[in-house]
């Protein structure tokens, strides 16, 4: 059984980044974990979302924002 992992969103969020953007990266990042995968014809335990959140979390990928006040 497979323990679930619930990283805080605002933890992942440093004061510049929406939850909007956030769940965009994360999806977009799951797709390109989940199309890896396949391309590699690997069967893997752990949710590409999960593997995705993990990714963010651990700040191996940032989300970059337009600056709104330019």
């Amino acid at each position: 059984m497979m323990k679930m992992r619930k990283p805080s969103v605002e933890d992942m969020l440093n004061n510049k980044t929406t939850r909007y953007s956030l769940v965009m990266a994360v999806a977009k990042r799951a797709r390109q974990i989940a199309a890896e995968n396949e391309k590699k014809d690997e069967v893997v335990d752990e949710k590409p979302v999960l593997e995705a959140i993990e990714d963010f979390k651990n700040n191996k990928y940032s989300i970059l924002e337009p600056d709104i006040n330019e």
